[in-house]
């Protein structure tokens, strides 16, 4: 099963990054607030570059004068099952120990190329 990961990313400014593992990389999204547990929450959730796969384990501090540097704890981690996919638009199912069920990333056309919402689908 592939994996996903949460890291909380205490850089310049607090915020989660959300990761896949997708495509023999690191597909990733930072969510400036926490992710939803609940369904009828969604999270601004903006696509950032593709992390190596080793980094799915990372927590630490990323040193001052680096790109992200601050502190870097993981938040959730766990399996998950993709349902569909599309340029626009990924259904999956997230087996973590917070975030768990059904879940969407779905693009924000208007917003900007890398903007995205985050939610837990009702099912």
């Amino acid at each position: 099963m592939p994996r996903f990961v949460v890291q909380e990313h205490d850089a310049s400014k607090l915020h989660w990054d959300f990761r896949l593992e997708l495509d023999n990389v690191l597909k990733s999204w930072a969510i400036p607030k926490k992710p939803p547990i609940k369904p009828d929450i969604k999270r601004l959730a903006i696509l950032v570059e593709d992390h190596d796969l080793n980094y799915i384990d990372f927590e630490g501090e990323i040193p001052e004068g680096l790109y992200g540097a601050g502190t870097v704890k993981i938040w959730d981690k766990g399996t998950y099952e993709m349902d569909s996919r599309t340029d626009k638009k990924l259904v999956f199912y997230l087996n973590g120990k917070k975030l768990k069920g059904k879940y969407v990333l779905l693009k924000f056309e208007k917003a900007g190329e890398n903007n995205w919402l985050f939610f837990k689908a009702k099912n």
